[in-house]
């Protein structure tokens, strides 16, 4: 998902503080290449942690596994 970013209303607001026109449109197309670029949005964090949470859940499951039949070998040792 992609995020908006008003670079007109940005280079805007660095022309009204002094800012030359032309490094300001400059600074706010940096910002929108480089900066925005690497904001995570909501949806991106809820993927990554439904991912992180279906490895640990299988993880877990496998652990518990291996943990009962090593216990049913051992107990039919005895």
């Amino acid at each position: 998902m992609a995020i908006a970013f008003d670079t007109l209303g940005y280079a805007k607001r660095l022309r009204d503080v002094g800012v030359e026109q032309k490094l300001a449109e400059a600074h706010a197309e940096a910002a929108r290449d480089f900066i925005m670029a690497e904001l995570v949005t909501k949806s991106d964090l809820t993927a990554a942690l439904d991912a992180v949470t279906l490895r640990l859940t299988v993880r877990l499951g496998s652990m518990l596994f291996v943990a009962v039949s090593a216990l049913a070998v051992l107990t039919k040792l005895n």
